[in-house]
């Protein structure tokens, strides 16, 4: 065990910190069900954007990072479009807004602001927590298996065995670790709930944050006057019709990967990611963390700026850690000890290249944020589908009255619960790819459709959500099975029609929803697109009522946003590359769309925050 006194003390000192914030933080956490899960909704906006941010910047996820740069080179910044990682500007320019303005708990309940009352939406609620449960117990596993085959670098199981009383098999070493690891998670989320969480992620982040940069300035002084063993087109983030990256004369295995991931045809595969992107990006968040730090903000406003800043603090400091040790994976690749009993395994270039190339207390100091790195996205997720559990079954179905005393049982009961199926889900993953590209891919498939309609089409209701998500999610569930060699993202847009016909079929198989409903919603979150029976209504109420008319301002301002993201992520990678020409460029382009998003998007929010009439009607709800 490489692992020096001082690395295991820095290591100890954090995971204690955890403990510690879930204890003081248990009195706040057992005050409501709003304290619990949104924090009471009176944290800042930028405590839960750098928390929404270090919950992204998870471990599974790194490693998955640092092979796709170690890999795909400079093109690699495209493949997390698959999740996608530009939604995060949809939601900054306005679905955050909308969202927020709704005044619920989670995603399930929100339902009900949009769709009123009736079976259409009881069966849309309760499929909206059947997938919020799926996604977030596939998150949950996919974290498992990565922490486990990062331990596993660390602390060899020769170093461990003799103290365990009991047999464990090799192939399984991985989960124990990510067993003992998840027990420290779950203490501080269960105790401590939301509040808890976002104070264990900004700790996280500055640990994180420190370590970051220092990798990337070790990876900039290795590089130094050497060339990196790289094919032709690996520094270039273009790319055509075919990859075209050719590893036979440096290291052939690598050839293998790239069969494998199913991206040699990169611009079909790019064409696909966009497409899906873009869909995915129009629903709206998914119901996890994400959409319940957006929930927890104290307006709509400061949604939008919670949504904003998460790309400015977690792109370049992620991806100066990325490019960081892919550069030193790449330099002393020899080094790494990437071989298991299925072959070579490139998931393993993060912990092997911190084993062998991290110095003495900085190891430590690493460790521990890549462990919290862990923890925090177990928790916040746990966080979410503890939410559901216990907001949107438990006090909705069972015990609608229940007295905060019992809301708290059941929060502590339900977050043992997914814990113990997540881990059981967790022992059957194959890899991080793996279960990241269904998530994303298959069962996000399911999720589109239904989640684009209900903002933009009035005639939608509650029974075509609920036979468009049902129309999406079980072949999601098969696809996988039928398809067994076939990456998700190939099989998405079969998912996405069949959903689209469940949608329209069950919305016109059923009544619309009731006009008075549809014309509060209207009024309060002010959507724009296919409302105009609704608007012709509500104007004839209040003349004075204008539709929203900034779709093409919108559209114009993701655009400035996901160029801007692009830009924050080649900053730290042109910089720890040395390539100065191309780092200048990226400086004036970010510089100048900085500026007019300022002009397009930052001043709208003043208007609404200088408007407090407008902002009143906007933010009534159904309740």
């Amino acid at each position: 065990m490489k692992l020096a006194s001082i690395d295991l003390i820095i290591i100890l000192v954090y995971l204690l910190a955890t403990i510690v914030i879930g204890i003081i933080l248990k009195k706040k956490a057992k005050q409501s069900k709003d304290a619990y899960m949104l924090g009471g909704k009176s944290l800042p906006w930028y405590l839960l954007g750098l928390s929404n941010a270090s919950d992204m910047f998870d471990i599974s996820g790194t490693m998955w990072m640092v092979t796709l740069a170690f890999v795909y080179g400079l093109k690699s910044i495209w493949i997390p479009w698959l999740w996608p990682s530009f939604n995060q500007v949809f939601m900054m320019v306005y679905l955050s807004d909308w969202l927020r303005r709704s005044n619920v708990t989670t995603g399930a309940e929100w339902i009900s602001t949009r769709f009123g009352e009736g079976r259409g939406t009881a069966l849309s609620h309760t499929i909206v927590v059947v997938f919020a449960l799926i996604s977030c117990l596939g998150f949950l596993a996919y974290g498992f298996i990565g922490l486990g085959k990062f331990v596993e670098i660390f602390v060899p199981w020769t170093a461990v065995q003799p103290y365990i009383p009991f047999e464990v098999p090799a192939a399984y070493v991985p989960h124990f670790y990510g067993i003992l690891f998840t027990l420290f998670a779950v203490f501080y989320a269960v105790m401590g709930g939301m509040t808890s969480v976002v104070w264990a992620d900004v700790l996280k982040y500055l640990i994180m944050s420190v370590a970051a940069v220092t990798i990337a300035i070790i990876a900039y002084h290795n590089l130094a006057g050497k060339q990196l063993p790289v094919p032709e087109g690996w520094l270039n983030p273009f790319f055509g019709w075919r990859l075209e990256l050719n590893w036979s004369r440096i290291i052939p295995e690598v050839n293998d990967k790239i069969r494998s991931d199913g991206f040699s045809l990169f611009s079909i595969f790019f064409t696909m990611v966009v497409f899906k992107g873009i869909l995915a990006s129009l629903a709206g968040p998914a119901p996890n963390y994400d959409m319940q730090k957006i929930l927890s903000t104290r307006s709509p406003r400061e949604a939008s700026m919670m949504s904003g800043i998460v790309s400015v603090v977690l792109i370049p400091v992620r991806y100066a850690m990325i490019i960081g040790f892919a550069v030193l994976a790449l330099l002393y690749y020899n080094q790494l000890d990437l071989t298991t009993a299925q072959g070579i395994d490139f998931e393993k270039i993060l912990p092997s290249a911190i084993y062998n190339f991290v110095p003495v207390g900085l190891t430590g100091l690493l460790l521990a944020g890549l462990l919290a790195a862990f923890m925090g996205t177990f928790a916040g997720t746990l966080n979410a589908a503890q939410a559901y559990v216990v907001n949107d079954i438990y006090l909705k179905y069972i015990r609608p009255n229940a007295s905060n005393r019992s809301i708290a049982g059941m929060n502590y009961l339900s977050g043992i619960i997914v814990t113990l199926v997540s881990i059981v889900l967790g022992l059957f993953a194959r890899d991080v790819n793996s279960i990241l590209q269904w998530i994303v891919s298959a069962l996000y498939g399911g999720y589109v459709a239904a989640n684009v309609l209900k903002w933009h089409w009035w005639r939608f209701n509650g029974n075509g959500f609920f036979w468009g998500m049902l129309a999406g999610i079980v072949p999601a569930l098969i696809c996988p099975h039928i398809f067994p060699d076939t990456l998700g993202l190939y099989y998405f847009p079969l998912i996405f029609v069949l959903s689209v016909a469940g949608c329209i079929l069950g919305a016109y198989a059923a009544p619309a929803t009731d006009m008075e409903t549809l014309k509060h919603f209207y009024r309060t979150v002010r959507p724009w697109g296919y409302w105009q029976p609704v608007h012709a209504l509500v104007v004839a109420d209040d003349p004075g009522f204008t539709a929203n008319k900034r779709f093409g301002a919108d559209m114009f301002n993701v655009l400035m946003g996901i160029t801007a993201q692009i830009c924050l992520t080649l900053l730290p990678i042109y910089a720890v590359l040395a390539m100065q020409l191309p780092l200048i460029i990226t400086i004036v382009i970010l510089a100048t769309v900085c500026f007019i998003l300022k002009q397009t998007w930052w001043k709208h929010l003043d208007e609404q925050k200088k408007n407090p009439m407008r902002k009143t009607q906007r933010y009534e709800t159904l309740y």
